[in-house]
């Protein structure tokens, strides 16, 4: 007797759901052979199979289908191991948080743990994961993995992991209200002139750049034979600013680059910003200790009436800030294996840096005059509209305009 079509549609609906994908095949393809001539028209569209299945289906009958346990086709993709697994990614975020510095949401999330650590927990609580997988789903879920020789800069700070999550939930609060959040730091001092620079490009083989054999500096450019680049990092744009100054890294020159930045790019992007957040090393010329990095600042509070709030990365973590691995690291990758011949190159070759995930850059010349050793006595320092934050006052204070 055959079976009309609401027939082999009930027919389908009633088996197909407690099948597995193998023998789901094995039915549709004996199914359409069964029918005979138009069969697997009509298996298509009485099962809602693509034409496609069910044609591979009906060659694997008409070949010899041994009975077998395995589900899929041979070479066919397995399931989402979270698909597998329900529960997986919960239990691997609850592993990893306790030791996650900062805010699950903030723009700072890192893990200690190793993940042969997390995969040989995760097989103790009965999950069927390796290394590699807990690998991709923290990099799923947000995480990134730091280096173990840059987490050990120094002695570490009691209150170091605190303060990332002070300073995370500060900034996302501040992201999320609109307001400028920015990260800097000063990139390593480079040599100006034809000196070897470490990388490859590609080139014609058997002509290589041709550089000095040492890395002397040139005696001719006088002051002139370091470049000094500052950086802001906008972190809720996913864009850089670069001043190049080749005198010294003061304080004053690291506001300037920040005035700068704000001059030309900040206030346009935040027109009604009545903040401007900075998260910056402990040391150097942005140093928590620095009296004219505090000095300038306030002037500049006061210049665009903004609140300026500094977030201090704890002592020995200066690579754990976010414009290290968001913009310093593409700029070297940018100019790898180029010598760096004249301020022009490295600008140019700054300001061309971008990447696949929307990295823009800008570059500008600073060809200002910054003294060093300026002093601020006591006095200039008690009248600085300076507040300092009721956890670690000294990390983390707001410079507000009068």
């Amino acid at each position: 007797m055959e079976l009309s079509e609401a027939g082999l549609e009930s027919f389908f609906v009633t088996v197909l759901p407690h099948l597995g994908e193998r023998q789901r095949r094995v039915v549709v393809g004996a199914m359409a052979e069964a029918i005979g001539r138009g069969g697997q028209a009509r298996v298509v569209e009485a099962s809602g199979m693509s034409s496609n299945t069910v044609y591979k289906a009906v060659k694997q009958v008409r070949e010899g289908v041994e009975p077998s346990d395995r589900q899929r086709a041979p070479g066919a993709g397995d399931k989402p191991a979270i698909d597998k697994q329900p529960g997986l990614l919960e239990a691997l975020d609850e592993l990893v948080w306790p030791e996650t510095r900062g805010h699950p949401m903030s723009p700072l999330r890192w893990t200690l743990s190793s993940t042969y650590e997390l995969s040989r927990q995760l097989t103790a609580q009965g999950f069927k994961v390796s290394a590699e997988l807990v690998r991709r789903l923290l990099h799923q879920m947000g995480y990134s993995l730091q280096a173990p020789a840059k987490q050990v800069e120094g002695a570490s700070h009691p209150d170091r992991d605190a303060q990332f999550d002070y300073l995370n939930v500060t900034m996302a609060e501040r992201l999320a209200a609109g307001e400028p959040v920015i990260s800097v730091d000063i990139k390593k001092k480079e040599l100006i002139g034809n000196y070897a620079n470490g990388g490859k490009e590609w080139r014609p083989e058997g002509t290589p750049e041709r550089v000095n054999v040492h890395d002397f500096a040139d005696p001719a450019l006088g002051e002139q034979a370091k470049a000094i680049p500052y950086g802001i990092y906008n972190i809720g744009n996913d864009e850089g600013w670069v001043s190049v100054g080749d005198v010294a890294d003061t304080a004053e020159f690291a506001v300037e680059s920040i005035r700068r930045w704000w001059n030309t790019v900040g206030k346009d992007r935040f027109p009604e910003a009545t903040t401007l957040t900075i998260t910056a090393d402990a040391g150097g010329s942005n140093g928590y200790r620095v009296r004219a990095w505090k000095w300038h600042l306030a002037a500049l509070a006061a210049e665009t009436g903004l609140a300026i709030t500094v977030l201090h990365c704890p002592p020995g973590t200066s690579k754990w800030n976010k414009i290290e691995h968001r913009l310093f690291s593409f700029i070297s990758i940018n100019w790898r294996g180029r010598p760096l011949t004249t301020i022009r190159t490295i600008i140019e070759l700054i300001g061309a840096t971008t990447t696949q995930t929307g990295l823009t850059v800008t570059a500008s010349y600073d060809p200002n005059w910054y003294p060093k050793g300026v002093k601020i006595t006591d006095t200039q320092m008690n009248a600085l509209p300076l507040q300092h934050h009721d956890w670690h006052g000294d990390w983390n204070y707001t410079l507000t305009p009068p």
